[in-house]
């Protein structure tokens, strides 16, 4: 039997993308504005919502219920300068040139660095531990994100009539189960219209803002840094506290890197520029001149600047986009288990592709049911967006700090830098990304304690199947017959009955048990016997010349690797189908598949120790049978039940 190749954090080239909920092919001259239009619709859901709460929390975080007009102003230009510095700085202008092979992502920017010439072991190892964490606190985060979004917008409800309060919690859900119920059927129809309705967002935001900034333009002097610089000299530990708040309007920057090989440099960064940069700076703009104008509308910034008749539309507006956002998400979950499926991260389960044409539309059955019942506990255990606010950020500042270590390294080792600007520029982003960490680590007891659990959990649960399937391998191994020495004695076999047998093996250098067990049992061998392994490459979708490679073994024998990309779901049938020009003409509707059985028996002191060995045998029973994962024909099977000792 085949696993997809283990162990993440010993050779990291790969890339788990965030958001890939459908893909833009569009071709001619609009094509880099399609691909805009196709960006803003899915790479800019995360941030921007943000306004729904970032200023609201800032501001409240900086001056209270009722903040004096150097707190309003001191907040804005927080939010304005973390804008241009992690977001368009750090993210668009420097991490975007770090492309792995086009695409993006944390993952993406760890294997880049692990790839620099001249690090030590020590360095690799902990750029390996650091993106299997980022990884993990990337599903916290996808519990969050929906939570806070979606009841950010239907709170709007209860602050146009208090009669709608008690409604707020459950219309909350049933949108969020909804969600989640739909997933099986697909984004495609959805997803087109995912980026005209957020460049309709970004507009009315734009308008809305740049109304009420009109109203008090004197809102602008926040553009001067030293609005910001002057909290930090005033009040240092209040600033500080206080951006606990303020990376609330960064977060989904990663998003920006993530889907880079989906869209592409340019037009992510148009629709940054162009669009959405400028929408954001008008809105929260907007609402800062709203609050200085009435400082008791600070608990209620985003709807501060809607105009009382546009209230309930844009309650349905924020709801879309709510929506929207929460999808790229959801969606970037369920590609990040893909991926970590075919990495041998997590153990296998059934992908379903719910689009012919858009390879990035997957549904996962089973996080789907995970994610759901997630986000439906956290709603009803915070009640709040304020309370959820609480807990939101933890885990984006630490993808933050991951990210800038990485690319530092790669800008000093393969970009070629001089030393002194890389320590000088990263050390300064450095510094606010454990500035922005440290401050949500305060919130650790209020709420950040949620994020942080969910990524321990699915931290120790990735380590835990690592290293259980490492020690299984090695077990296996230990047990296995060299292929060599076994095709020395084929001759010896009684009996070559006609047909082709197929065996998935785990090694390409060793007989597959299913085999020796068919031998032992049956006597008998097929006339042609195709061993057959699965690599996954260190590239998101593997070309189709490069998809196959065919060995000839001699007396009947023929190994076969079949290539494929950590973004692609195995097939193997198909990929048999095409190693006729490679001198093995297979009928996959003749030919029988041999795939073991296994049940796992605990060693009397395994290495493992006892609590992790029980997890693994528990994750190992869950995963899905390889007849299925790797489309094998179900009338094609045959079963071998083996029992290995761990």
């Amino acid at each position: 039997m085949n696993d997809p190749k283990p162990g993440l954090s010993d050779a990291l080239e790969n890339d788990l993308p965030r958001a890939p909920t459908h893909m833009v092919t569009a071709t001619g001259p609009g094509r880099n504005w399609m691909l805009m239009l196709g960006a803003l619709g899915v790479v800019f859901g995360d941030i921007g919502t943000s306004p729904l709460y970032a200023m609201r929390e800032t501001v409240l975080a900086t001056g209270g219920p009722f903040p004096q007009h150097d707190d309003t102003i001191g907040a804005l230009s927080l939010i304005i300068w973390a804008l241009f510095i992690v977001v368009t700085l750090k993210y668009v202008v420097l991490i975007m040139r770090a492309d792995n092979d086009g695409e993006g992502g944390t993952l993406a920017l760890a294997s880049l660095a692990h790839r620099s010439p001249g690090i030590g072991r020590g360095v690799k190892m902990t750029i390996g531990i650091g993106a299997v964490l980022g990884l993990a606190l990337f599903f916290g985060d996808g519990m969050l994100t929906p939570a806070i979004t979606v009841l950010s917008a239907v709170e709007g409800l209860g602050l146009g009539s208090r009669e709608f309060e008690p409604l707020v919690i459950p219309l909350t859900l049933i949108i969020l189960i909804g969600l989640f119920a739909m997933q099986s059927r697909g984004t495609a129809k959805i997803g087109t219209l995912f980026g005209p309705f957020m460049v309709l967002w970004f507009a009315v935001l734009a308008v809305l803002g740049a109304i009420s900034l009109i109203q008090t333009p004197s809102v602008l002097v926040a553009i001067n840094p030293w609005y910001a610089i002057r909290i930090f000299t005033e009040e240092p530990w209040h600033a500080f506290v206080s951006l606990g708040a303020v990376v609330l309007a960064v977060t989904g920057c990663e998003a920006l890197y993530a889907d880079m090989g989906h869209f592409g440099k340019a037009p992510i960064r148009k629709a940054w520029f162009f669009v959405a940069l400028p929408a954001l700076l008008l809105e929260y703009l907007g609402q800062a001149a709203a609050i200085l104008r009435d400082p008791h509308l600070a608990s209620v910034a985003f709807f501060s600047v809607v105009p009382h008749w546009a209230h309930y539309p844009m309650v349905i507006l924020s709801g879309i986009a709510s929506v929207i956002a929460s999808q790229a998400v959801i969606s970037g979950v369920f590609s990040i288990t893909q991926q970590a499926v075919q990495l041998g991260q997590l153990p296998r389960m059934e992908i379903r592709h719910t689009s012919a044409t858009d390879y990035g539309q997957i549904f996962v059955p089973r996080m789907n049911a995970i994610l759901c019942i997630g986000v439906v506990l956290i709603v009803l255990i915070f009640k709040s967006s304020a309370a959820l606010a609480s807990a939101y950020g933890i885990a984006v500042t630490g993808v933050m700090v991951i990210d800038t270590m990485n690319v530092s390294l790669v800008a000093a080792r393969q970009w070629k830098w001089k030393l002194g600007l890389v320590i000088a520029l990263f050390g300064l982003l450095a510094i606010i990304d454990f500035l922005f960490l440290g401050a949500n680590m305060l919130k650790i007891p209020e709420g950040g304690w949620l994020p942080l659990a969910v990524a321990g959990f699915v931290f120790v649960l990735m380590e835990t199947w690592r290293n259980g399937r490492r020690m299984h391998m090695e077990k296996i191994r230990s047990e296995s017959m060299p292929l060599n020495l076994f095709l020395e004695r084929a001759d010896k076999t009684p009996v070559r009955v006609a047909g082709t047998s197929i065996f998935l093996s785990a090694r390409g250098d060793v007989v597959p048990g299913a085999l020796l067990h068919n031998l032992k049992h049956n006597k008998v061998l097929h006339e042609r016997v195709i061993l057959v392994h699965v690599l996954v490459d260190d590239t998101p979708i593997v070309p189709a010349a490069k998809r196959i490679e065919v060995e000839k073994l001699g007396k009947g024998f023929y190994n076969v690797n079949i290539h494929h990309g950590f973004f692609e779901t195995p097939d193997v049938p198909r990929a048999l189908e095409e190693a006729r020009p490679f001198g093995l003409a297979i009928d996959v509707e003749t030919a029988t598949f041999f795939i073991g059985h296994e049940t796992l028996v605990p060693a009397e002191h395994s290495a493992l120790g006892r609590w992790r060995l029980w997890l693994y045998m528990r994750l190992a029973a869950s995963a899905l049978s390889p007849a299925r994962f790797y489309h094998l024909p179900p009338n094609r099977v045959v079963e071998l039940g083996t029992q290995t000792t761990i």
